[in-house]
């Protein structure tokens, strides 16, 4: 009797580990990777959540370049012990053809000033072993996975239908890409959560647009007229609600206790603008749309509209529309995140900064 009892006992726990296993929301994070906030913190937190599976991180051009973020994405990983992981090589450039170029345009034609340009303001890292060894001084553990990012992305979808959510964080053109290529692959997406766009606010790279839609406007448009189940996108609108000043970045440098990581967080160029002017506020875009995929009970407030991306060249390229009747043919439903419970999200950020 003891050994049937502690037979079932043993298949219960490992039907419950199984069933948890089940339960893990697979994750596909496309982005623009940096060191730490906000890309980096984003990815960690997703890649240590015990309720998620992320799959891959596909890096694409926008705040960073492309090789860039493959040397920061492997590094980071490599700390926090999360190697098998794969990083992957996504698109080096915007889909509109010199689209760098066109930027010095705009601030001739339209007067938007010397706004920051992530990419499009150096040149362009020759090797991403090159930015590896020139940061961090040593080789690296992995390297990225051979394959392209809009194969990777076609390729995990296939395998898990209905599964897989998408969170871009960065420009959208890997998986504007993917669904142009593989259309079929569009209803086996579960979601796509966008951090990108300001539809409520003014724009924070022109008076009307925000930075990673505004670098690449016309993917931004094909991924927000794709027919996904779902798409959720965490704008200007909720983003601007979180104020990120040098008190929570000096805690949280405190709190943390991998040596990598603290140092990540005390060479990061916040601590150059918190020393500069102590009363500069930042915001932590990306990390919430990790965090609501993590506990979507964050968001306390959402509406929900048809959107769209202003692609044609001119004073409001870039700008993310919303429409609540009358909308453009070819526009899609998507959910606005106006809201999250910042209290939580904090206290999320810094759980998980803690134990990196």
């Amino acid at each position: 009797m003891k050994k049937i009892f502690i037979g079932a006992v043993c298949t219960m726990l490992l039907l419950c580990t199984a069933l948890q296993a089940q339960q893990k929301e697979k994750v596909i994070l496309d982005t623009d990777m940096v060191e730490v906030f906000d890309d980096g913190v984003t990815m960690m937190m997703l890649a240590k959540a015990p309720n998620i599976d992320l799959l891959g991180v596909t890096v694409v051009v926008g705040n960073t370049w492309v090789n860039e973020g493959i040397a920061y994405g492997i590094r980071q990983l490599e700390v926090i012990g999360r190697t098998d992981i794969p990083v992957v090589p996504g698109i080096r450039q915007p889909l509109y053809p010199d689209r760098f170029e066109t930027i010095k345009n705009e601030r001739i034609l339209f007067g938007i000033g010397d706004a920051y340009v992530g990419a499009a303001g150096y040149p362009e890292p020759k090797t991403w072993e090159s930015v590896y060894l020139q940061k961090y001084g040593s080789e690296p553990t992995v390297k990225p996975l051979d394959m392209k990012a809009i194969n990777f992305i076609i390729e995990q979808v296939k395998q898990n239908p209905n599964e897989i959510t998408i969170i871009a964080i960065g420009t959208c053109v890997n998986l504007a890409t993917a669904v142009r290529v593989a259309p079929e692959i569009v209803p086996l997406i579960k979601r796509v959560i966008y951090m990108g766009g300001s539809f409520f606010k003014p724009g924070n790279t022109t008076p009307t647009a925000e930075f990673n839609w505004w670098m690449d406007p016309d993917a931004a448009k094909i991924c927000v007229r794709t027919p996904f189940k779902e798409q959720v996108i965490v704008g200007l609108d909720v983003c601007e609600t979180m104020p990120f000043r040098k008190d929570k970045y000096e805690e949280i440098i405190s709190i943390t206790k991998n040596p990598e990581l603290k140092n990540m967080l005390n060479r990061n160029f916040l601590k150059t603008l918190f020393i500069e002017d102590p009363n500069y506020v930042h915001y932590i875009w990306d990390v919430i749309a990790g965090a609501i995929m993590i506990d979507p009970t964050l968001i306390t407030g959402e509406v929900t509209r048809y959107v769209d991306v202003n692609s044609q060249f001119g004073f409001s390229y870039g700008q993310s529309l919303a429409f609540d009747g009358n909308q453009p043919v070819g526009s899609q439903l998507a959910r606005i995140i106006l809201t999250v419970d910042s209290d939580r999200v904090w206290k999320m950020v810094e759980e998980y900064c803690s134990n990196f």
